[in-house]
C-alpha cells in the first residue's frame, strides 16, 4: 500500500463555495478512481499560527499498490480536478510513501 499526502495553498480568489466544491471532488475520487482503498480530505482547522503558511486543504489517499498510485496522476477524474484548480491554486505540497 502507498500513502499520497497533499496540502493545498490557495490564492485570494478562492471562495468558501469553491473550497467546498474542491473538497467534494476529492472525496468522490474513491468511487471513481481504481486502486483507492481509503481517502480523507478536509479544510484546515488548526489553531497553530506559526506553521500553517496559508495551506487550507489537506488530502490523504491510500492506494493498494504503487501501480495504482502511478495511474492516479494521469487518470481523467484526477485531471478534471487539476483543471478545476486554475485561477485559485497558489502552491501545493505532495508526499508519497509506502505504508508500513
Amino acid at each position: 500500500m502507498y500513502e499520497h499526502l497533499v496540502i493545498f495553498k490557495f490564492n485570494m480568489n478562492i471562495t468558501p463555495a469553491k473550497h467546498q466544491e474542491l473538497l467534494d471532488q476529492l472525496l468522490g475520487f474513491k468511487e471513481r478512481i481504481p486502486g483507492i482503498l481509503d481517502i480523507s480530505a478536509g479544510l484546515n482547522v488548526t489553531e497553530e499560527t506559526e506553521n500553517v503558511h496559508g495551506y487550507t486543504l489537506g488530502l490523504r489517499v491510500t492506494f493498494d499498490s504503487l501501480e495504482s498510485l502511478r495511474s492516479y496522476g494521469p487518470h481523467p477524474v484526477h485531471q478534471e480536478f487539476v483543471k478545476s484548480l486554475d485561477g485559485v491554486l497558489e502552491n501545493v505540497v505532495v508526499v508519497d510513501y509506502p505504508k508500513v
